[in-house]
C-alpha cells in the first residue's frame, strides 16, 4: 500500500505573481509548503527568467488544469533587435548579429504574419521531447535538432512601445502551447535583423490576472496562516469557460460514483462539455446528453 500523503485536503487556486530567477516547479513547491496542501500543480510553465501569472492548482483543482492551459493567455515581452541567441532569450550565447534596425512601421507590418493560425517551431532549448528526451537536455550537450513545427492560435500581436532602436515591446494574446521566444526569433528573421527575448511577463491567463496575484515574499510572510488561505480562490473559477448545469439531490450519488445522471440544463448542444454544481459547489465535469451528464471528471470535495 502506498504511503499516505501528508497535508491538508485543500482545493482551489492560488495565483502567484512569479518573480524572475525561479522555476515554476519551485513556486509550486513553495506554495504547497506554505499552505500545507496535500497536492498542488500549475497551469502553464513559465521560463525561470519570466515573470507574471502562475496559477497554482490545489487538491481537486488540479483536475481543472487542462481548462486553464487551453484558455487564452496574454504576454508582454521585450525583444532585443540585432542579435540571435542559441536559446532565443538573453540567457543564451549570441550566434548571429546585424546592424540593421527596422522602423516602427516595418515592425507593425511584419507582425501581421504572426496573427491567426500560425506554425511555430519551438526553441532548441525547450521542454519538447525528442525520442523521450527533453530538447533542452540535447541542446545543452551541443546537439542540433530538427524540431517539428506546431500550430498556434495568436489572437493579437501588438507593438506597444519602442524605448530605443535596439528594443521593441510587444503584447501577444495567444492560445495553448505558444513560445514567445520563437515569436521573437522568427520576427527578427522576418525583419532581417535577428532578435531574442530580453524580458517576458504573463499578465493574464484565462480567468487569472497578475494584479490579483500574491508575490513569493507574501507567500513566505503568510505561510501556515489563515491570511494566506484567504487568497485561495474557488476551484470553480478554473471552469469559467464551460457552461454550468445544476444537479438535483437525487443525482448526487450517481455522479460522485462516476455514473451518468439527470441534471437541470437548457439551451445546450448534444454532447457539449459542461460542469455540474450542487449548491454552487462543483460536482463533476462531463458531456451533456439528452438531459443527463456523463461525467469525465468527478470532484471529491467536503460534503
Amino acid at each position: 500500500m502506498g504511503r499516505k500523503r501528508k497535508g491538508r485536503d485543500l482545493s482551489g487556486w492560488l495565483v502567484v505573481d512569479k518573480p524572475a530567477g525561479i522555476t515554476s516547479t519551485s513556486v509550486v513547491n513553495k506554495v504547497r509548503w506554505a499552505l500545507d496542501a496535500k497536492k498542488a500543480g500549475h497551469a502553464g510553465t513559465l521560463d525561470p527568467e519570466a515573470t507574471g501569472v502562475l496559477a497554482v492548482a490545489l487538491g481537486e483543482a488540479t483536475k481543472t488544469v487542462p481548462y486553464i492551459t487551453d484558455a487564452l493567455k496574454c504576454y508582454t515581452f521585450t525583444v532585443t533587435l540585432g542579435q540571435a541567441t542559441n536559446t532565443d532569450d538573453a540567457e543564451g550565447e549570441v550566434i548571429s548579429s546585424s546592424d540593421k534596425r527596422p522602423s516602427d512601421d516595418e515592425i507593425k507590418a511584419a507582425l501581421s504574419a504572426f496573427v491567426g493560425d500560425i506554425m511555430q517551431v519551438p526553441p532548441q532549448f525547450s521542454a519538447v521531447k525528442i525520442d523521450g528526451v527533453r530538447a533542452y537536455k540535447k541542446a545543452r550537450d551541443g546537439e542540433e535538432m530538427e524540431l517539428a513545427a506546431r500550430q498556434l492560435w495568436v489572437e493579437e500581436l501588438l507593438l506597444i512601445d519602442r524605448p530605443d532602436p535596439d528594443h521593441v515591446v510587444l503584447e501577444m494574446t495567444c492560445g495553448k502551447g505558444g513560445y514567445v521566444r520563437s515569436i521573437a526569433r522568427d520576427l527578427g528573421e522576418a525583419l532581417g535583423c535577428y532578435g531574442h527575448v530580453l524580458k517576458l511577463r504573463r499578465i493574464w491567463s484565462g480567468p487569472f490576472d497578475a494584479k490579483d496575484g500574491v508575490t513569493l515574499d507574501q507567500v513566505d510572510a503568510m505561510a501556515k496562516t489563515p491570511e494566506l488561505d484567504a487568497f485561495v480562490q474557488p476551484l470553480e473559477i478554473g471552469l469559467a469557460d464551460l457552461e454550468q448545469v445544476t444537479v438535483p439531490a437525487s443525482s448526487l450519488t450517481k455522479l460522485r460514483n462516476g455514473n451518468a445522471a439527470p441534471v437541470f440544463a437548457s439551451g445546450l448542444d448534444y454532447d457539449q462539455e459542461v460542469w455540474a454544481s450542487y449548491d454552487g459547489q462543483a460536482v463533476a465535469v462531463g458531456h451533456y446528453r439528452s438531459g443527463e451528464l456523463h461525467p469525465s471528471r468527478v470532484f471529491v470535495l467536503p460534503q
